[in-house]
């Protein structure tokens, strides 16, 4: 009887530690954010309609995008909203390529759009505030040039404008582009892809737009984002000293001015899939070390931690996503030694199974929520839904993420942000270098340990021969 209620608190212990708190801190604020999207889907109001376009700038950074930049141009000639209507600001970020020749071209192949190219001192930052500073119209819109506007992007952005005027800035959808991901060859890679699909999909349509709800949007997209005029040009413009400008700019417009952050999930954005594995790694760090570099310029006077992880948004997510970031580590850690101190090699198994069903469960949730979103685009729907074997894989997917996010914040501790990185390889043989030297002197060291030890006389008089 004792061997039994010894099992069965071991048991309860290791649930509570390793269900519940996945629970609380991750399954049950899903389940809400579900709730809250679909009653946002369902329950639709009247909206006026809207005849009347104004001016807008779109201002496109470029470097070295001589492959991309016509068919992102393309996409604005292309788009519903009217050409005559558009000036397209491109700002050259010190390219070394032929961007500028097919800029030209542009020009020639699309004469009813008004295009300028200016060139900019080195840094996205620089050249987006040299954009802004020659700006004009009601709007201002900036794309990367690396990918494509849906049809109906820009139009149903500024409507989202017109119709709301206490709207200052807008993130628009970004979506990988489908078309490349279905022409990915390698099995692996196309699979990463998908999955990377997936989680631009739930971090939009999901995560952003719920945020969106309530003024929450940590970040603008850096990929596309518009802003009334009047309202960017208030601001302190992007900064230079983080690698991510774009949130930079997001805590100025909400925190410093007051103004409204939202996103427009019927602008879509298309960007192109991830190149491999090395520039996930890269990227991810680089958007977990902006993080903290302008959380850390916005934090000072919001460190009540128990006051303020209940009223500020921020402060859950820094404490989220870096407070509780080693604890995490320490229990996967742990999972692995749990084996010898006792606990059944079942329990730990079915333990991970249920914590895992239990995030396919909420991705299954966040899915149905999307494909709801996506209703208006009927052949990215389709793609979107046909894809569900994805929820599956996409926690185990997350899970490697956030190893890639967490060595952001070790590596943002001990050097100075960059956009040039170590690649995962990089850092991968790097390591593989230092536990190679380690073991090495350490086998050495053992060797020495052994010889004194078997033969302390030879080893003493060679000892005495270093010396003379």
């Amino acid at each position: 009887m004792t061997h039994i209620m010894q099992i069965f608190h071991s048991s309860i212990i290791f649930w509570a530690a390793w269900v519940i708190i996945p629970i609380v801190m991750e399954i049950i604020p899903i389940i809400g954010n579900f709730v809250i999207l679909i009653k946002k889907k369902i329950v639709s109001h009247k909206e006026k309609a809207v005849n009347f376009s104004p001016e807008i700038t779109m201002i496109i950074p470029v470097y070295n995008q001589e492959h991309s930049l016509r068919r992102c141009i393309k996409s604005i000639n292309d788009s519903s909203y009217p050409n005559d209507k558009i000036y397209i600001l491109v700002v050259n970020n010190m390219s070394t390529d032929r961007s500028f020749e097919v800029f030209c071209e542009c020009q020639e192949e699309f004469p009813e759009l008004t295009m300028n190219w200016v060139n900019s001192k080195q840094g996205k930052s620089k050249a987006l505030n040299l954009g802004l500073f020659n700006s004009f119209g009601k709007y201002v819109i900036h794309i990367d040039s690396d990918g494509v506007l849906q049809r109906d992007a820009i139009r149903n952005m500024v409507v989202k404008f017109e119709r709301n005027a206490d709207i200052d800035c807008m993130t628009g959808t970004i979506m990988t582009n489908p078309e490349m991901i279905d022409e990915t060859k390698g099995f692996g890679l196309r699979l990463l892809r998908k999955l990377e699909f997936f989680e631009y999909a739930q971090a939009f349509l999901a995560g952003r737009n719920f945020q969106s709800e309530f003024n929450n949007i940590f970040t603008l997209s850096g990929a596309f984002s518009a802003f009334r005029r009047s309202t960017i040009m208030r601001t302190n413009m992007y900064n230079t000293d983080t690698v991510c400008e774009d949130t930079h700019v997001t805590f100025q417009i909400r925190d410093v001015l007051g103004e409204s952050v939202v996103l427009c999930s019927e602008a879509i954005f298309y960007v192109d899939p991830i190149e491999d594995v090395n520039r996930l790694y890269i990227q991810r760090q680089r958007w977990q070390r902006g993080e903290i570099e302008v959380v850390h310029m916005f934090m000072k006077n919001r460190m009540n931690v128990v006051r303020g992880f209940f009223s500020d948004f921020i402060v859950r997510l820094v404490m989220f996503d870096h407070t509780f970031a080693f604890p995490r580590m320490i229990w996967y850690f742990a999972l692995i030694c749990l084996g010898f101190v006792n606990y059944p090699f079942s329990l730990i198994i079915q333990s991970v199974i249920i914590m895992y069903m239990l995030y396919v469960f909420t991705t299954a949730l966040l899915y149905i929520c999307i494909s709801l979103f996506l209703k208006p685009f009927k052949k990215l729907r389709r793609y979107y839904v046909r894809k569900i074997y994805l929820i599956f894989l996409l926690p185990l997917y997350n899970f490697v993420v956030f190893w890639f996010r967490f060595a952001g914040i070790i590596n943002s501790m001990k050097s100075k942000g960059s956009w040039k990185m170590q690649t995962f390889s990089d850092e991968r043989d790097t390591a593989v270098g230092v536990v190679r030297s380690d073991f090495l002197r350490f086998t050495h060291g053992l060797d020495k340990v052994r010889r004194f030890v078997n033969y302390p006389e030879d080893e003493l008089a060679g000892a005495h021969e270093e010396t003379r």
